[in-house]
């Protein structure tokens, strides 16, 4: 493209269920991309958790809402030139023919970088993108548009029930579904239609089988298929949802080639420019196929295609953008042949999905065409079932392959077969475990029988292991089935480390392959690394004076794309300061899976087993865990155990911090005050507590990690209900802690030398306690604590520091109440805020974290910012069916952004709108405790009548307001979910008499869960609402 170029590049936003850290992904490589061309990048994007928001990515970052008004701000500000909308998810796509069709990109004069805005809509509109694909004789499902509901059910009638519903514009299958009755199509398509214009009805191909095909292709009409990828479900089920392999198994290669050349026509058909994703539907039967969608854009699928090719798509598609042609660019893998070429394999590959569905305990476990995974993993092997069981133990969800998945309560195995859930993969172990037939669970689950018979082998071979004796050929075998030494010791008796010594003895030692997109046909210097037991020598040597990072895993509920960020940053500076890196990791979607951030990167389990296996390997002069969240750190102990040398807080402190009486014995020493807790084995041991004590009080079994199931609980009832429904008895013991009603959250995060604090940063929390950190809003600096409790603070992470020997980064939570500080928890490791803290505060805190852990002198830090910061998490309850969007305290956030300015309520509000809120209108519907409308609310609700808002309420909240002179707007509540589902409302405030049992009101759970589905703004926190309200009166 000649001279430089001032290109914007607009961001996903805030992750969630549909778009996550992909974007994190696509985005950074393209900013790398386009800079690398001499142009220069502005990027807006309010997540502040991301590598690519860094100060040193792009020449300048807009922390703002992804919104028209902003976008069209920074054209005017920057003199755009040039838009890139590939790298940033469906909500990237949707802003710009939005600002198309505003006339927005005429009037500045903006050329749009790759596919144009004419190819985008094509793809999108499901009427367009069906007529132009027959009219070139390509096969696409019987479907009819509609724009309402009324053409919705005269459609439906025509292509008859049962039949799949998907949505134009829409993101992660959102609004599409299986539809089987005419009631069924009302409900959904109404929810549909509120967030997008049409809808498309579609025959439903049932048992039809699914495959992806990536495309690049340049200007001059060169293109190429980078990977097909196979669904192991069949259709039906969102590809975000299904199990994936790469490359695809059971097509004949001349079913292979028809979908290339579909694929590659597609893309000529509608002028992309850069990357597309088609998908196919094929009969089983006859090898007929169907066009399902195409996504003229940088996708989930791209990133995996990427990862597991080791083809840089994200790099390349930016690099087409700008006008190269395929044979120009090169391929940075081999640095000796050009990207045009089509990447071999020469291993398989196998993504599975991480959902999080048991941390929204009404959701719905069923998975179809909506997607509600929030993560996945990757596992690399050498024949299907390595690759399956790596990637199994990758999930981090208690499983260290197929076997030992703990499925709790008793499960119908044909139910989980045939109506597919999160857990079915494991589902079909135990049914062939169990004898089970493979002919059986294809009619269940039409998955082909391939793959079945793949299950059922590694199922039938771990039955028979139990009666074969150890010796080299048995144990090879079971390593090459992907078993884990913990599961083969658990069979024979044995412990995990007593197999891994017998391993070792035989010699039976996993060899390092390389990914090097040719299969080995060339030399290459690639760095992108696995293991397998399917192999005699080793693709490289080990490495000298090399540091290893541990990643953090797949994104899930409580551990996102900050930790990445942790990961990430930690590499580039220990790499600016001489070092050379490995990395080890398993979540393609992250940016420290990228080929050019360390010296080697291993894409591999975070297991002990598997880490250790590396770290024999390789012999790095050290490890690094304290920047992949609790994942990482959790390894820290028995690597310490087994000698492997450890930078940071030494293990034992970390045991200290995470051991609850270890903890609480040394804040004691401390003279430092935590909420009173018990470990309790019994029932009567729970009722001594409360008797001393009182409810409310939170309760966890001790045996869940992560929180998980942590509930507060208010009367006997629920705590005899709670306990039954975990379990909790002798055998299995529960945490109790003391509930601080009305206490003030406030969050710490430091950076220390050796137990000295370098630097501090006191946050607070919007809500009170009872809600999770990572819901929470936060603002940084804390601006309403007083000065003394703020000296306080200081002086107690003076303490703990000093009592831990901290050393890197730490972070602390604590309650106020009544002038009185409580410590909750310390994490001796980066938290999920630090992204936040760094950007707002201004300081480099990773560099800092960098160059403690290589143990240089640095100077402390008195820093205070000069602007405010305001983070906001991001949920996806639109995806959890049934789940209650009020917040708690486990965690149930997908995401954040944040935003940063000068005024809190403004900062807030900005943020707020960031992740994902709209308000389209002053009509507010009301309903609030008595206790919390106070002088102060009602002066601002009577401030928002004189401004022009239409209040409108119902029952005890409609007669207080009235009694107190506010003109309200009667509703019964039988006519409230209709008004929602008419867009009557720009805003809902309902917040519950408490969070933590607030389900138990069944019609305001409605009216709550009512919102969601028709999205409407919901604020449902008493907190958040007073901020809210705050800012509209005072506009």
């Amino acid at each position: 493209m000649g001279n430089m170029k001032n290109i914007l590049l607009i961001g996903s936003g805030g992750l969630r269920v549909g778009q996550a850290g992909e974007f994190d992904y696509s985005g950074s490589q393209a900013i790398k991309a386009f800079k690398s061309e001499g142009h220069r990048v502005i990027l807006i994007n309010p997540n502040i958790a991301t590598v690519q928001t860094d100060e040193s990515m792009a020449d300048k970052t807009y922390l703002l809402p992804l919104t028209l008004a902003e976008v069209t701000s920074i054209i005017e500000t920057e003199n755009i030139q040039l838009l890139a909308l590939s790298f940033g998810g469906q909500t990237a796509l949707n802003l710009g023919v939005e600002l198309a069709d505003s006339g927005i990109l005429d009037k500045y004069n903006i050329q749009i970088l790759g596919s144009p805005i004419a190819s985008i809509k094509a793809t999108e509109d499901r009427d367009l993108f069906k007529a132009t694909l027959e009219n070139k004789q390509i096969k696409t499902p019987l479907s009819k548009a509609a724009n309402s509901l009324e053409e919705a059910i005269t459609n439906a009638g025509i292509i008859g029930y049962p039949l799949m519903l998907r949505s134009a514009f829409s993101l992660g299958g959102l609004g599409s579904g299986k539809v089987s009755s005419e009631e069924e199509l009302i409900t959904k398509v109404t929810q549909a239609l509120a967030v997008t214009p049409q809808v498309l009805l579609e025959e439903y191909l049932t048992g039809w089988k699914e495959f992806e095909y990536e495309i690049v292709r340049d200007m001059e009409g060169n293109a190429l298929t980078i990977c097909n990828m196979e669904n192991l479900d069949p259709m039906g089920i969102h590809t975000g949802e299904s199990i994936v392999i790469a490359p695809a198994q059971t097509l004949t290669n001349n079913e292979h080639q028809q979908l290339r050349d579909v694929a590659l026509k597609c893309a000529e058909l509608f002028g992309i420019i850069g990357e597309c994703n088609i998908q196919f539907a094929v009969n089983p039967q006859n090898g007929d196929y169907r066009v399902i969608e195409m996504n003229p854009r940088l996708s989930r699928s791209s990133a995996l295609a990427s990862k597991a090719t080791g083809y840089p798509l994200a790099f390349v598609a930016a690099k087409l953008c700008l006008g190269l042609p395929l044979y120009k660019i090169e391929n940075s893998l081999t640095e000796s042949t050009s990207a045009y070429f089509e990447p071999a394999l020469d291993y398989v590959v196998v993504k599975i999905p991480r959902w999080d569905t048991h941390k929204m305990p009404a959701a719905d476990r069923k998975i179809g065409s909506e997607m509600k995974s929030v993560g996945e993993v990757m596992g690399i092997g050498r024949s299907f079932a390595e690759a399956l069981q790596k990637a199994v133990q990758m999930l981090n969800i208690g499983a260290s392959c197929l076997h030992d998945y703990p499925f709790g309560d008793a499960v119908s195995l044909e139910n989980e077969i045939e109506f597919a859930t999160d857990r079915r993969i494991f589902a079909l172990y135990k049914w062939f475990f169990a004898g089970g037939t493979v002919t059986k669970a294809h009619t269940l689950s039409h998955i082909d029988p391939w793959f079945l018979n793949g299950i059922a082998a590694i199922a039938n071979f771990t039955k028979d292991l139990a009666n074969l004796s150890l010796n080299y050929e048995v144990l090879l075998a079971a390593k090459q089935f992907g078993l884990s030494d913990k599961v083969i010791g658990e069979i024979h008796n044995l412990t995990e480390n007593e197999i891994r010594e017998l391993r070792y003895g035989y010699g039976i030692i996993p060899v390092v392959k390389q990914i090097d997109t040719v299969a080995g046909e060339m030399a290459a210097k690639s760095n992108y690394l696995y293991l397998t037991y399917h192999g005699t020598h080793h693709d490289l040597s080990a490495s000298k004076e090399h540091i290893c990072i541990l990643g953090s895993g797949p994104y899930s509920i409580g551990s996102s794309v900050e930790f990445d960020w942790c990961t990430v940053n930690l590499a580039r500076s220990l790499r600016q300061k001489g070092k050379q890196i490995i990395i080890i990791n398993s979540n393609p979607e992250t940016v420290s899976t990228d080929y050019d951030e360390s010296e080697r990167l291993y894409f591999e389990p975070l297991s002990f087993e598997r880490v250790a296996d590396i770290l024999d390997f390789e012999n790095p002069t050290a490890t690094i865990v304290c920047a992949g969240g609790q994942i990482a750190n959790n390894l820290a102990p028995k690597l310490a155990e087994f000698n492997y040398k450890i930078l940071g807080t030494p293990a034992n402190k970390i045991l200290q911090a995470e051991n609850r009486q270890e903890f609480a014995t040394m804040l004691a020493s401390c003279q430092i005050n935590q909420p009173h807790w018990a470990n309790a084995n019994s029932l009567e041991e729970i009722r001594s507590f409360i008797n001393t004590h009182a409810y409310p009080l939170i309760v966890r079994p001790s045996f869940v990690l992560s929180g998980s199931a942590m509930k507060v609980i208010d009367n006997d009832n629920e705590l005899i209900a709670y306990l039954t429904k975990n379990k909790v008895s002798t055998d299995n013991s529960a945490v109790i802690s003391q509930f601080i009603k009305d206490g003030k959250e406030i969050e710490v995060d430091g950076v220390c030398q050796h137990g000295e604090i370098i630097f501090l940063a006191i946050a607070e929390h919007v809500e009170n306690v009872g809600v999770h950190s990572g819901d929470a809003t936060i603002i940084y600096p804390a601006q309403s604590l007083a000065t003394e409790i703020m000296t306080k603070i200081q002086e107690i992470s003076i303490k703990i520091a000093a009592k831990l020997t901290l050393h890197g980064p730490f972070n602390m939570q604590l309650i106020l109440k009544d002038d009185d500080l409580l410590v909750i928890e310390c994490n001796v490791r980066a938290s999920r805020s630090l992204p936040f803290i760094a950007k707002v505060s201004g300081v480099n805190l990773v560099s800092l974290i960098a160059d403690i852990l290589l143990e240089k002198k640095v100077a402390a830090l008195n820093h205070t910012p000069e602007q405010i910061g305001v983070k906001c998490p991001v949920f996806s309850y639109n995806r959890f069916k049934g789940a209650d969007p009020v917040s708690q305290v486990e965690m149930a956030a997908t995401g954040e952004v944040a935003c940063i300015g000068d005024n809190l309520a403004t900062t807030f509000f900005k943020s707020w709108i960031a992740s994902g809120q709209n308000i389209n209108s002053n009509k507010l519907l009301i309903q609030l405790p008595e206790y919390i409308l106070n002088k102060e609310t009602l002066a601002n609700l009577e401030k928002l009548l004189g401004l022009g808002w239409e209040i409108s309420s119902y029952c005890n909240t409609y007669q207080l307001l009235t009694d107190n002179g506010i003109k309200v707007k009667h509703h019964v509540r039988d006519t409230i979910k209709p008004a929602i589902a008419k867009q009557e409302f720009g805003l809902i405030i309902n917040i519950p008499e408490n969070n933590y049992n607030a389900s138990n009101n069944l019609d305001e759970y409605m009216i709550r869960r009512s919102a969601i589905d028709y999205h409407v703004p919901l604020i449902s926190n008493a907190q958040v609402g007073k901020l809210m309200l705050d800012y509209l009166a005072n506009q």
